[in-house]
C-alpha cells in the first residue's frame, strides 16, 4: 500500500515517502495536532490480514517504547485506520544507514590506500 501526500491517518498526515522493507513503508508526515514532523511506519495490507505479523508490529512497538536512549527514535504513537496499522516515531533527520555504510567504506579503502603509500618497498 503505497500512501500518497495529503493522505491521513488519524491526525497525520503522510508528506512523503522515506523508505520501504520487508515489514513496512516509512513515511515523513505532519502531527496535526501538536504541529510537528514525525515518521509514520504502516503495515503493508497484505501484511496486515496476518495476525502472526500484526501481533509482531505490536510487539515492536511495545519493545521500541520500553527504550529510551539518544539513538534510538521514540514511539510517539501505534493506530489502526481503515484496515491500516501503523507505528509514530519521533522523525530523525540525516543519512539513511546505508548511506553512511558506504561513507565509511569509502573512508576505510582511502586510508588502506594511504597506509599503502606510506610503507617503504621491500
Amino acid at each position: 500500500m503505497t500512501l500518497t501526500s495529503g493522505t491521513k491517518l488519524g491526525p497525520y498526515e503522510i508528506v512523503s515517502p522515506l523508505g520501504a522493507g520487508g515489514m513496512g513503508e516509512v513515511y515523513r508526515a505532519k502531527d496535526t495536532r501538536l504541529d510537528r514532523t514525525v515518521a509514520v511506519k504502516v503495515l503493508p495490507a497484505h501484511l496486515s490480514s496476518d495476525p502472526e505479523l500484526k501481533l509482531r508490529m505490536e510487539r515492536e512497538a511495545k519493545a521500541i517504547s520500553a527504550l529510551q536512549h539518544a539513538n534510538i527514535c521514540t514511539l510517539y504513537d501505534i493506530g489502526t485506520q481503515d484496515g491500516t496499522n501503523f507505528l509514530v516515531m519521533e522523525y530523525l533527520e540525516g543519512q539513511t544507514l546505508n548511506s553512511h555504510a558506504a561513507l565509511l567504506q569509502r573512508h576505510a579503502r582511502r586510508q588502506e590506500t594511504a597506509d599503502g603509500a606510506r610503507r617503504p618497498a621491500g
